[in-house]
């Protein structure tokens, strides 16, 4: 691999002052030499219709380019109801259409997620997982990073305050790049 390793960053909420939002902009400042990061909105995807995916919306099309251009994903999601996002699987869901041409073939990957509560998006990050094996792309294991308590670790601008939270994504971009090297 020469050049950068270039990381693609998908946040699984909506929500303007998301903390998830907030990690993967917290994680854009902590990217090691060598790698870069660019963050993509999903907002304003249409329901998935598989009527559609053989021409899909313009946004769509542009976010499927954005996979296959970048050597790796990194996904910052909340839980919504011990599992992932309906916005997020809806995105998932397009990039992967249609059957045989999924963006996310191959792509090692790394997945971190932000709660007001204490267990972090652990049960989210469980089914993101499930979802990524059938869609043949390639998870680091470990370091996990399940950021609980968030409101405790952000400021009010949105700004990751918390030290150690800072060095368990650092961690994370390291092992990723390095397993997006192992993988190419």
């Amino acid at each position: 691999m020469s050049g950068k390793i270039r990381i693609l960053g998908i946040a699984g909420s909506l929500r303007k002052d998301s903390f998830n939002r907030a990690a993967l902009r917290a994680a854009a400042a902590l990217v090691p030499e060598g790698a870069e990061m660019e963050i993509y909105d999903i907002e304003g995807f249409p329901g998935f219709n598989q009527d559609d995916d053989q021409s899909p919306p313009a946004k769509v099309a542009e976010f499927k380019q954005k996979i296959r251009d970048a050597d790796a994903i990194l996904i910052s999601s909340p839980e919504y109801n011990y599992s992932i996002p309906g916005v997020l699987k809806n995105a998932i869901d397009w990039a992967s259409r249609p059957y045989g041409t999924s963006a996310w073939e191959g792509k090692p990957a790394a997945i971190m997620g932000c709660s007001p509560g204490a267990v972090g998006t652990a049960r989210m990050q469980y089914h993101l997982r499930q979802v990524m094996v059938f869609l043949n792309m390639h998870p680091l294991n470990k370091p996990e990073v399940m950021i609980g308590k968030a409101a405790e670790k952000f400021d009010a601008e949105g700004n990751l305050t918390d030290e150690k939270t800072r060095e368990f994504i650092r961690k994370m971009l390291e092992g990723l790049i390095a397993w997006t090297k192992r993988l190419t």
